[in-house]
């Protein structure tokens, strides 16, 4: 399949944007991205909500804010999902997916589930009852000089580092690591989604290969926002947007499904999420 980027390359070039030049995105650019925003789909065939908010047009007059933890940023993207299952798994893969997008056309993005003012981006989206709004993110030119407190920011939540494939890949059970011989053709995608962001770098994904097929299960406690919504479930589908990705780059076989019975008995504090089955 052909994808509208490469996927290593992306994988690797995108990172966290903090400071931006203070300049909204033209017209022509942020047509190109809302034309892009509409054609978006996920494997979980969930449909997502996405608008490009500008700082100055909250709803209420009120401007839209981040704490001071995003600088410079006029132009912001939201997402929001009606409650259900797997539907926040598949806001993360959407919105992953543009933020790829967006770092193949050189923008900066910040995915963001907490440090920022809830309430005026919530007025500014529209937001229909029974909708979850997790996550927001700017949009912009990122500038050359970082901030200090982005390279504190990065050291804190140890941005650079990421789990080795033994504490995140297994054959069977957790007591068996997956080698990358083992993975063999699926090494690819399971090492573009060992590079996957997630909040404050907690790395949830677990993956687990039994035959053909590959079963993800996020790892350790419940990670909520401001509005107890579940962010580790954004990070699934950020990881399931990775390793999809990836697949279809390299023309593998498979689809995403949740299985009623995976075949592998939960591991401790693992909670089954869905499977990729090849055909």
């Amino acid at each position: 399949m052909k994808m509208e980027f490469s996927i290593e390359k992306t994988v690797k070039q995108r990172y966290s944007v903090r400071t931006y030049d203070n300049h909204t995105l033209s017209t022509k650019e942020k047509d190109q991205i809302k034309a892009y925003m509409k054609s978006l789909t996920n494997p979980f065939s969930i449909d997502i909500s996405f608008q490009l908010l500008e700082k100055e047009a909250s709803a209420n007059g009120e401007k839209l804010g981040t704490y001071g933890v995003i600088k410079g940023a006029v132009d912001f993207i939201g997402a929001s999902v009606v409650q259900g299952d797997l539907a926040l798994e598949a806001l993360g893969y959407s919105f992953e997916k543009l933020v790829l997008y967006l770092t193949s056309l050189g923008l900066g993005t910040c995915w963001l589930g907490g440090t920022f003012n809830r309430s005026s981006f919530a007025s500014a989206m529209n937001l229909k009852e029974g909708e979850l709004f997790p996550c927001i993110s700017p949009i912009g030119y990122p500038i050359s000089k970082k901030r200090l407190l982005d390279s504190f920011m990065r050291l804190a939540a140890k941005s650079d580092q990421r789990k080795e494939w033994k504490d995140l890949y297994f054959i069977e059970n957790v007591s068996k690591p997956l080698s990358q011989s083992d993975a063999g053709e699926y090494a690819f995608p399971l090492e573009m989604l060992r590079l996957a962001p997630s909040a404050v770098n907690k790395q949830p994904w677990r993956v687990m290969k039994d035959k053909d097929s590959f079963h993800f299960f996020k790892n350790g406690a419940l990670k909520t926002n401001g509005e107890r919504i579940d962010i580790q479930k954004v990070d699934m589908g950020i990881a399931a947007c990775h390793f999809h990705l990836a697949a279809l780059e390299k023309d593998l076989p498979g689809t995403f499904k949740k299985l009623e019975h995976p075949g592998i008995d939960n591991p401790d504090h693992m909670e089954y999420e869905f499977s990729w089955v090849t055909e």
